[in-house]
């Protein structure tokens, strides 16, 4: 089969002081999920599973209410990116292609964003590739480091750069393109050897590379990209952009 998407949607968000899951927070009316339901859809991207956790007969109840069919599968425990992705083992194995995993709580992801990607991805032959954008202020964010190649190095988490790394405006959105079967080599090497003990999604990268393969990254155009809401706060300030540049869903 041709590519695929996965959608991490187990997410509370205990800060939105909302009763149902983060994804299905409303910008401009839509909930957060149908906003990067509607970008893989129109990236001509229909094989699609979302990764539910919390509340997650409130994503059942959303996704039936749609005209076309989703995947879902559970996430009992929410263990970490990589640990949302295991749990979408069974449907990454149908497939051959490529998949990308979105956060379902990234309205800006936009199509063309997505497919451009897929183009650099399939082009230059990578095992993976990072889905970035340049901000102005990078606080917070994963750091995209590359190599002299302009390959993907690494990404270093705010808490793990020095100085000179901090002073890289380049980071991760949180999407990625695997080629799938390349994905399920590494999935079940990933290891919660970690301070919150969960299994991290670009640990899957780590292993890629100490593998041999080739780990790319891809610039979107637009930094909003980036942009997701964990307190209502965030979400407000989502809808004022998606207002102000007439982003529709």
């Amino acid at each position: 089969m041709g590519n695929c998407a996965i959608i991490l949607a187990g997410g509370e968000g205990k800060r939105m002081k909302s009763d149902k899951p983060k994804t299905l927070s409303p910008v401009l009316g839509k909930p957060m999920l149908m906003w990067v339901i509607s970008a893989l859809k129109n990236a001509v991207i229909d094989d699609i599973c979302v990764v539910k956790g919390f509340k997650k007969e409130c994503i059942e109840e959303f996704l039936n209410t749609l005209d076309f069919g989703i995947e879902s599968v559970y996430q009992a425990e929410r263990l970490g990116t990589g640990h949302a992705v295991m749990m979408a083992k069974s449907f990454l194995e149908k497939h051959s292609g490529n998949v990308v995993i979105l956060n379902g709580d990234a309205p800006f992801m936009t199509s063309e964003t997505i497919g451009k990607s897929l183009a650099q991805h399939i082009e230059s032959g990578c095992a993976a590739t990072v889905i970035s954008a340049k901000v102005d202020d990078p606080t917070g964010y994963g750091r995209i480091v590359r190599d002299t190649n302009g390959n993907l190095k690494a990404i270093v988490e705010q808490k793990d750069a020095d100085e000179e790394t901090l002073k890289i405006n380049e980071v991760n959105s949180g999407g990625f393109w695997f080629d799938c079967q390349l994905l399920l080599s590494v999935l079940g090497r990933i290891k919660s050897d970690n301070k919150a003990k969960e299994y991290y999604l670009p640990d899957a990268l780590k292993l890629l590379l100490s593998d041999g393969k080739k780990v790319g990254a891809f610039t979107a155009e637009c930094s909003d990209t980036v942009l997701g809401a964990n307190d209502p706060q965030q979400l407000q300030e989502l809808n004022r952009i998606a207002t102000e540049k007439g982003y529709t869903c």
